[in-house]
C-alpha cells in the first residue's frame, strides 16, 4: 500500500513539473493593438471600422487582436484622454502596435468645439500652446509629432509599431478616387520612413480597388455619408491591411496572416 502511494505520488510530481516545465517554455501569444478612429472601430448599426475585422485575416491561435480605436478621436485627443496611456500600459515585448488616423484631425487647433481635435499639419515639430476655459494649458503638436510618439514610445516597450494611411474616402474627380497622398497619407508615409517602421498605404490600396468597382458599387458600401463604410467595406479594408502587410514578407507580422 505505502509503495503504491509512493508510486502515485512520484506520478502527480512529474506530471505538475512537465507543466511547469511548460508553462516556462511556451512562448505567450502576442497581441496586435489597434488604435486610430470610426473608419477602424466603429459600433453604429450598419456601420462598421476595418479594425474589427482584422481578426479574419489572422490567425488568432498565434495572435491575439485588440481594437483600441474610438470613434471621433485624433491623433491629439487619443493622447489627451489618455487612451494612449492604457494602450502604453499593456503593451509587452513581442507585440504590435497598428496606427490609422487622420479623418479627424483637419480642423484649426483651438479651444472651440470645431478645433477640439485638430492638430497643426505636417510633421515638424511646430507646436501651439492653447489656454482653456479654465484656465488649462495645452501644447498641440503637428500630425507627425503624434504618430512619432505612439512609434517611439511603442519601441520603447519592445512592441513593433505599423502605421498606415487613411482610408480613402468616397470622393471622386475624373472618374478616380481623391487620394489623401499630398496631406495626411504623405505625412504617415514620411514618418514611418524617418523612424524605419512598416508603412501600409492603405489609402493607395483600397483607392485601387474602388477604382477597380467603379463609383456606383463602392457608393454601395458607404451607407450615408463619404468616409464610414458598412461590414462590406471594413472587410474590404481589413483585406487591403493585410495586403500591405503581406508585401512587407519579412515583416514579423507577415508571419501570423491567414494564407490566401
Amino acid at each position: 500500500m505505502i509503495q503504491s502511494r509512493n508510486i502515485m505520488a512520484l506520478g502527480f510530481f512529474l506530471v505538475l513539473g512537465v507543466g511547469l516545465l511548460a508553462g516556462f517554455t511556451q512562448k505567450a501569444r502576442p497581441t496586435l493593438y489597434i488604435i486610430g478612429d470610426s473608419t477602424v472601430r466603429n459600433t453604429n448599426e450598419g456601420y462598421a471600422g476595418w479594425g474589427s475585422y482584422m481578426a479574419e485575416q489572422l490567425d488568432t491561435t498565434k495572435l491575439r487582436v485588440s481594437n483600441q480605436a474610438m470613434a471621433g478621436r485624433s491623433t491629439r485627443t487619443f493622447v489627451k484622454e489618455k487612451r494612449w496611456e492604457k494602450v502604453l500600459a499593456t503593451l509587452q515585448p513581442g507585440d504590435f502596435v497598428l496606427m490609422q488616423f487622420g479623418h479627424n484631425e483637419g480642423s484649426v487647433p483651438d479651444t472651440s468645439r470645431a478645433g477640439y481635435r485638430g492638430v497643426l499639419r505636417g510633421t515638424g515639430p511646430e507646436t501651439r500652446e492653447l489656454t482653456w476655459p479654465n484656465g488649462q494649458k495645452e501644447v498641440v503638436h503637428t500630425y507627425g509629432w503624434y504618430l512619432r510618439k505612439f512609434v517611439r514610445e511603442a519601441r520603447a516597450k519592445g512592441a513593433t509599431p505599423i502605421i498606415a494611411s487613411m482610408i480613402p474616402r468616397n470622393q471622386w474627380k475624373d472618374g478616380k478616387v481623391v487620394l489623401a497622398n499630398d496631406s495626411f497619407g504623405k505625412w504617415a508615409a514620411e514618418v514611418a520612413q524617418q523612424e524605419g517602421v512598416l508603412f501600409v498605404d492603405l489609402n493607395q490600396i483600397t483607392a485601387d480597388k474602388y477604382n477597380a468597382l467603379g463609383p456606383e458599387k463602392v457608393k454601395a458600401l458607404f451607407p450615408t455619408d463619404h468616409t464610414h463604410t458598412n461590414l462590406a467595406g471594413a472587410r474590404l479594408n481589413a483585406a487591403s491591411v493585410a495586403e500591405g502587410i503581406r508585401k512587407a514578407k519579412k515583416h514579423p507580422l507577415a508571419r501570423y496572416l491567414r494564407k490566401t
